[in-house]
């Protein structure tokens, strides 16, 4: 089935030029982005994307980090986005993402993984909204 999924390119991998690069991988896999924004997150925008995570010990650090400087925000497009997405990015520490995907490709910690993705289709479309309405 043809999906929509939100993925985010943080903080690290846009300062780190990875911003092509990713998008290959996607595009690569039959992933095609339909909307691109970048966008310096404010810390309030970022807190309110990362609501779920409101009082768990990494909260305030990850809020920090994603408002640091620029993201790039993207809704990919192809058969079963989300599972596919998850699977192209790897686990979120990657040391224990597979090889090949673009955490272990680029990802420097568990905390400065490069790449966000929607967890699930409910979420995909919440996030999607979340940022382009």
């Amino acid at each position: 089935m043809i999906e929509r999924t939100l993925s985010i390119i943080k903080p690290d991998g846009v300062e780190r030029h990875l911003i092509g690069k990713i998008i290959s991988k996607f595009e690569e896999n039959e992933l095609y982005p339909v909307r691109i924004e970048m966008k310096h997150l404010t810390q309030k925008e970022a807190e309110g994307f990362y609501d779920v995570h409101v009082g768990k010990p990494f909260f305030n650090e990850l809020v920090s980090f994603m408002s640091s400087s620029p993201v790039v925000l993207m809704v990919l497009e192809g058969e079963d986005a989300v599972a596919k997405n998850r699977k192209i990015m790897g686990a979120t520490n990657p040391a224990n993402a597979e090889e090949g995907t673009l955490r272990r490709m680029y990802a420097k910690s568990i905390d400065k993984n490069t790449v966000h993705g929607s967890d699930s289709l409910e979420n995909a479309k919440k996030e999607i909204a979340y940022f382009f309405g």
